[in-house]
């Protein structure tokens, strides 16, 4: 299995603070590490650990949810006073076994922490990993990697990988091409299997996507809404423990709104 388990784009969208801002309210996590980037706008996240984050443009948040976790997520505040685009994507990564149980934790790194490369003819944020030779200081608890690449038109760009590594593709805008010139096109995703040592791609005109991947677990996986571990039994306990109010308290996490 791939690190990871769910993708989700969010906007973008644009936010009149005249309106009812976008929320969703306090939830649990256990046995992943839900990741939040912005390219644009901001968002609010605030968890039963006591954090209080306003995450913006360039940001990366890790919520490592471990044996369990409660959060909050919404438009954040400028967005709140100003309006405005609110574009990013939430990534969740599985967590291998050995860290299901580990206490939650959540940190935001800011794009100093990250590397950048800016050639002719694209420029790329390594957000986690290792990108010719640019390395994040962002370290993960697995190897995983997480690039945003801009690529102008009549670009081709040969991308190593780990042959033992699972990749994907996200087009976010424009289309690129890819090996045997299949065309994949804005909102689309291409999978790459392991045993590949370069990712090759074209694009003939300005384009925008996401790169990512990992090593693969090989593990079994048990998943029930935001509770992924190995066993059935471990989903038994996330529940149990959720109920019992060990992960925190929802109502506490929602209270200033």
């Amino acid at each position: 299995m791939s690190p990871y388990v769910f993708f989700d784009e969010f906007g973008p969208v644009t936010v009149d603070p005249q309106q009812k801002p976008l929320r969703v309210d306090a939830h649990p996590h256990a046995g992943i590490i839900p990741t939040t980037y912005f390219l644009s706008g901001n968002g609010h996240h605030r968890d039963s650990l006591n954090y209080d984050l306003q995450i913006g443009k360039g940001d990366f948040m890790m919520f490592t949810s471990g044996r369990g976790a409660i959060h909050m997520e919404e438009t954040g505040q400028r967005l709140y006073d100003d309006g405005g685009i609110y574009h990013g994507f939430q990534i969740w990564l599985n967590m291998p076994a050995k860290y299901k149980t580990i206490d939650p934790d959540t940190k935001v790194f800011r794009p100093e922490n990250m590397a950048e490369l800016h050639e002719k003819d694209y420029s790329a944020r390594v957000v986690l990993g290792e990108l010719f030779g640019a390395q994040s200081k962002v370290q993960p608890l697995f190897p995983t990697f997480y690039f945003h690449i801009n690529l102008k038109a009549g670009c081709k760009l040969s991308i190593p990988t780990d042959p033992q590594h699972n990749a994907f593709i996200y087009v976010i805008k424009g289309k690129i091409e890819t090996e045997g010139r299949k065309q994949i096109n804005e909102n689309q995703v291409v999978l790459y299997k392991r045993g590949e040592s370069l990712v090759n791609i074209f694009s003939e005109g300005d384009s925008e996507l996401l790169m990512l991947g990992g090593q693969p677990h090989n593990e079994p996986v048990y998943a029930y809404g935001p509770f992924v571990m190995n066993t059935e039994q471990e989903i038994i306990k996330c529940i149990n423990d959720y109920q019992t109010g060990k992960m925190g308290n929802p109502q506490l996490v929602d209270a200033k709104k």
